[in-house]
């Protein structure tokens, strides 16, 4: 043991002097009968099991990078199959195929996994098929020998090749089927709340207890009293560029400890796999600084707190074209007359979320305006300016099915006209 050099030397021979009688001792008990006696002071009470602490893994990272640090066989690649389970969370296992697979989805084989695990099976009749959609880079198992670990956005289905009740993704792929001359683009907003590992405090709130100050500082903030969990979200960041995702931004929210990043502009069904995937890489990054991550639409109901959204910003190519305000109008009229409809597939809990209060509309109302975030759909200045552009439908929640959201919006859109509605803000509009 490294001691301090300003030990006295007498201390030095006294420090000898015990060593040696510990092992005179350990020798001489080497040959005694075994015994177990339990002692609170026993070296073996000084290992504890490993406990969950936010912000690290206890793990130690220089024995993870000794073997992270191997090479991959080049002619293989790991393949890690992602999918939806039954709850709208994902699920991923790992398989490795030979490099030329990863070329197309085509190429890869369907996979299966025990759905009567994840929900979405019967226990006497649970296999289920993963089809490949979607290739990602796996920016978790980086290398640089000229192939690529691949994240696999898959769908679910049937042995009988039916799709899952749980499979949103076939109904909204329909959706667009037959509208490509549309070349719909959607940007989607993902809000997060990131907590300590208890589950009950977010980052930057004190434990049983709330912030000392309101609602205000935190929003795009700058400053460890303001900003909570940015390196969680700058990691993602970086993590979604690297695998493909058209990660368009990030910001810190309203409430301390909330952050969102947008996806987007994607055309069709790859909003959803883009969005899908990036909620994977954003639990695999939690999962590496041990911060848990909800996606709940109202994580604190005490107080006056944000929820948390997935605003979705809708164009189709005739609303980016001139006179393209008036056909946003009436796919707005549309919007507001299936609103029920809307309402059933935009996420669960979203009745603690759209109150009317906190940049929210009611629930159980539907409305637009111009500029305006108290409204169910906001039609920004800018394309009110320019008479073209895109709206924003702010109902969704943060906890929705991405491709629930994108296929029940396109299917409304392109359904038949609607009555005109009011907008909120009269004079705006």
């Amino acid at each position: 043991f490294p001691f301090p050099s300003h030990f006295h030397h007498s201390t030095d021979i006294k420090m000898k002097f015990v060593v040696s009688a510990l092992l005179l001792a350990t020798a001489a008990n080497a040959f005694a009968p075994a015994a177990i006696h339990p002692s609170s002071s026993s070296a073996l009470n000084m290992v504890s099991v490993m406990k969950p602490t936010t912000g690290r893994s206890q793990l130690d990272p220089a024995v993870i990078q000794k073997y992270a640090s191997l090479p991959f066989p080049e002619e293989n690649i790991l393949a890690e199959y992602v999918w939806v389970d039954a709850d709208g969370n994902t699920r991923s296992k790992t398989r490795t195929l030979p490099a030329s697979k990863g070329a197309s989805v085509e190429s890869l084989p369907k996979w299966n996994f025990d759905g009567s695990s994840t929900g979405q099976a019967p226990g006497d009749d649970s296999e289920v098929i993963l089809r490949p959609c979607r290739i990602f880079t796996d920016p978790f198992r980086p290398r640089s020998d000229g192939n690529d670990n691949i994240l696999v956005m898959c769908d679910t289905w049937t042995p009988q090749g039916e799709p899952l009740p749980t499979n949103a993704r076939a109904s909204a792929l329909a959706a667009f089927t037959g509208h490509e001359d549309e070349e719909p683009w959607f940007g989607l907003e993902q809000e997060f709340t990131l907590f300590n590992l208890d589950q009950k405090t977010p980052l930057g709130w004190p434990e049983g207890g709330i912030p000392t100050r309101p609602q205000g500082p935190y929003y795009c903030s700058v400053g460890p009293e303001n900003n909570f969990g940015r390196e969680v979200t700058e990691c993602m960041y970086r993590a979604c560029l690297y695998a493909g995702i058209a990660l368009s931004g990030t910001n810190g929210e309203v409430m301390p400890g909330q952050q969102e990043y947008q996806v987007g502009p994607c055309v069709g069904i790859d909003a959803g796999d883009q969005l899908m995937m990036s909620r994977y890489i954003l639990q695999r990054v939690c999962e590496d600084f041990q911060v848990y991550c909800t996606l709940h639409p109202k994580p604190i109901v005490q107080g006056d707190w944000n929820g948390a959204g997935m605003h979705t910003n809708v164009s189709t190519k005739k609303m980016r074209e001139e006179g393209g305000l008036e056909v946003i109008k009436q796919a707005v009229y549309k919007l507001g007359e299936k609103h029920a409809e809307h309402m059933a597939v935009y996420g669960e809990g979203n009745e603690l979320r759209l109150t009317g209060k906190f940049e929210t509309a009611s629930m159980d109302e539907f409305s637009f305006g111009i500029a305006n975030r108290g409204a169910s759909v906001r039609i920004g200045r800018d394309t009110e300016s320019e008479g073209k552009g895109y709206f924003e439908d702010r109902r969704p929640s943060s906890n929705a099915d991405p491709y629930a959201v994108i296929g029940k919006v396109m299917t409304t859109i392109m359904g038949p006209e609607a009555p005109a509605i009011e907008p909120k803000d009269k004079d705006a509009a």
